[in-house]
């Protein structure tokens, strides 16, 4: 950092009551690293502005170790290089102490070489593929063991789909959660005939083909779901041809891992009623929390603005850094992760968010059904499921755990005993 501890006269004053001195500098500085324009802004703006709130409410409670907090906003522009060199300007030209950003995954392994030279500290809060583990990040998001495999399984065993769609957007988290499922779908006994995969551009538009294939596929009789990994704005289009296509949910049922209440309040729901979403947090979860949480959100935006599942993960994310960085009496990025392990919060669904020592949180499972409004009839909820970083349906995952804590590795060979130390793995 190279700006002035204007807090030394608070920590000396706090020192001389016998409280540890703090060290932060002033103002400490918040990265928030959203897309604001581009193919991902219909999804991400939102939790720039989730950011501003979260900020100011803290700095109304007094700020953090003697210090106002300060946002940092950039746009990325839905860029992926870009997301590279945003985050280095967030770390070298404005000083940050922490990062919160990034949606999609390939935007997270732009920034994630930039993060681990320049030891930054990045709060991701969107479900994603796993298969990968940085003492850099938080991943405050789902894993696949934390929302596809538990999606998966309730079409399984709730609503006897035998046969699969996969459809996803064309980059590293729909075709390495895919991998994982048509291997898992494989061991469950699903044959291969019986697994359908396709891939579509960022934007993709034209669905009208790709809607009649997956309708053929239930020309045999066999109960076809889809499992949607679809991003960004191209969920508009695929809503509206299902949608045009007559299909309901009743004939053809899809779980989205990306579609929330911030894409649903762009859409006519009217014949989506009934499909599915699998996340760990809805709006309209019933608790105390929770409602103080959407209100304090309308008030502040709009009666119009809806919460969703990356809201409640910056929301817990960024509250257990201020506690973390409390504990530790500095925003030190090393101090800070330290004091990470073992941070509990009351997540928004009524349970508690742990961090774990492989930098995932434990957090509930909930599927959601959708409603006429928009909004999530929550039809499934499970107790908080430990967040696992590589996961145990594919072999040379199976093998390896994270342990930042104990074992300061992200890549921990259970067999060899060893820690593989490789960035060309992520």
């Amino acid at each position: 950092m190279t700006h002035l501890k204007s807090s030394l006269a608070t920590a000396a004053l706090l020192a001389g009551f016998g409280a540890p001195a703090l060290a932060a500098d002033c103002p400490v500085k918040v990265g928030v690293l959203h897309s604001l324009s581009g193919t991902m802004a219909i999804s991400e703006t939102t939790l720039k502005d989730t950011m501003l709130m979260l900020i100011e409410q803290q700095n109304a409670k007094g700020g953090l170790l003697g210090c106002e907090l300060e946002a940092v906003v950039v746009d990325p522009a839905s860029d992926w290089p870009l997301f590279a060199e945003k985050a280095r300007e967030l770390l070298t030209v404005h000083n940050v102490d922490v990062i919160f950003g990034n949606w999609t995954s390939v935007s997270r392994k732009s920034v994630l070489p930039v993060i681990e030279e320049l030891n930054g500290l990045l709060f991701y809060p969107v479900q994603y593929e796993g298969e990968e583990s940085s003492k850099n990040v938080f991943y405050t998001g789902a894993a696949p063991n934390q929302q596809a495999i538990p999606a998966t399984d309730y079409f399984l065993e709730e609503l006897g789909v035998e046969k699969f769609a996969l459809l996803g957007t064309d980059y590293v988290y729909p075709r390495t959660t895919n991998n994982i499922l048509e291997s898992y779908l494989k061991q469950k006994g699903i044959a291969d005939s019986d697994i359908f995969v396709n891939y579509t551009p960022f934007g993709h538009s034209d669905w009208s083909k790709i809607v009649a294939d997956v309708v053929a596929l239930g020309a045999d009789g066999k109960k076809v779901g889809v499992i949607s990994t679809i991003n960004g704005d191209a969920n508009i289009g695929f809503y509206k041809e299902l949608a045009a296509a007559g299909v309901s949910a009743d004939d053809i049922p899809v779980v989205a891992f990306s579609v929330g209440e911030e894409e649903l309040s762009g859409l006519d729901t009217t014949n989506l009623v009934g499909h599915l979403a699998a996340w760990n947090y809805f709006q309209s979860a019933d608790t105390e929390i929770n409602a103080d949480f959407v209100k304090a959100w309308k008030a502040k935006m709009g009666e119009d603005r809806v919460t969703n599942d990356p809201m409640e993960a910056h929301y817990i994310g960024f509250n257990m850094w201020v506690n973390a960085a409390t504990a530790a009496g500095s925003t030190d990025v090393d101090a800070v992760r330290t004091a990470m392990y073992g941070q509990e919060f009351p997540n928004l669904t009524g349970g508690t968010a742990v961090m774990l020592p492989n930098h995932h949180l434990a957090k509930p499972v909930l599927i959601g059904e959708i409603q006429a409004d928009g909004q999530f009839d929550i039809i499934s909820q499970t107790s908080e499921v430990p967040g696992d970083a590589w996961t145990d349906f594919l072999p040379e995952s199976a093998v390896l755990m994270s342990d930042w804590k104990d074992l300061g590795c992200g890549m921990y060979n259970t067999q060899t005993k060893t820690c593989v130390q490789t960035l060309s793995n992520y």
